[in-house]
């Protein structure tokens, strides 16, 4: 398809601690080793808030997936970018450029707006990327891309659920695609990326971001039910279109033929 077909941009990132950041900048003087630096930085955290996960001001992203969605939302197609290297500038470089090439479509994400994009953005500062169409200063705050409210630029589906963190959402994206019927977290969450990057299994943590991909994909279909975009009836044909994009690639796409196993069906209560 072309690329003025796009009209949304569903996506999720996994990222790693920079260790020699994180040495540098907390433990200066003493001249850790980065997985010296990350193993303590992961400690104090366990210690003082019960999570380990490190800062994402501290982080670079090592898998980024972008499902490309039509005006229609059917599901185009599912791209890991640079995925044979895993170069946090250049996934940043090529997030940046195919939103702006694909005509700033509409950004999808669940949790992006507290992360992803935050991490995105403190990457272009990093790298040097311009991305004035991004911050379009010369804007009215409310209409600039990265506006919190602007949900015509990004719709941050946990914070389309919580009414912009009015209330809890206790679950994440799992529960949210439970509650549809599709697989959420199975093997792999979030909070394994660190250790299996580590491990040198990037290729599970593709497979793990292609999932969440897939999983947002849903859950966005099923928020455009409840926004009254479309109908129960187009979402169930949408979805069963999607499964079967997803069948046809799944013995050359890593992650896939496990997702397609833990497939769940939603139960309609009127059916």
């Amino acid at each position: 398809m072309a690329a003025h077909d796009t009209r949304y941009l569903v996506f999720d990132i996994e990222s790693v601690a920079d260790g020699p950041l994180v040495s540098r900048l907390r433990y200066p003087g003493e001249n850790l080793p980065p997985e010296t630096a990350i193993a303590r930085y992961r400690g104090e955290l366990q210690a003082e808030t019960g999570k380990d996960f490190i800062p994402y001001t501290f982080q670079l992203p090592i898998s980024l997936v972008v499902a490309r969605v039509g005006k229609d939302l059917r599901l185009i197609d599912l791209t890991s970018l640079d995925e044979e290297h895993s170069r946090p500038h250049e996934i940043t470089r090529r997030f940046w450029e195919g939103w702006r090439h694909y005509g700033r479509p509409r950004l999808v994400s669940f949790n992006g707006r507290g992360f992803d994009l935050p991490l995105l953005e403190l990457c272009a500062f990093r790298y040097g990327i311009q991305i004035p169409d991004w911050f379009a200063e010369d804007a009215r705050n409310f209409d600039q891309p990265r506006y919190r409210y602007n949900t015509a630029a990004h719709l941050d589906l946990h914070e389309w659920i919580t009414n912009s963190g009015a209330s809890r959402f206790n679950g994440g994206l799992s529960l949210a695609a439970n509650l549809i019927g599709k697989p959420g977290k199975t093997d792999v969450a979030g909070h394994m990326v660190q250790d299996l990057w580590a491990a040198g299994r990037a290729a599970d943590i593709h497979a793990y971001c292609r999932g969440d991909v897939l999983d947002t994909y849903f859950v966005f279909l099923r928020s455009r039910v409840v926004a009254g975009d479309i109908d129960l009836k187009r979402e169930q044909t949408l979805i069963d279109e999607a499964r079967r994009w997803i069948e046809e690639r799944a013995g050359e796409c890593p992650g896939l033929e496990k997702y397609l196993a833990a497939w769940g069906e939603w139960q309609n209560p009127w059916a």
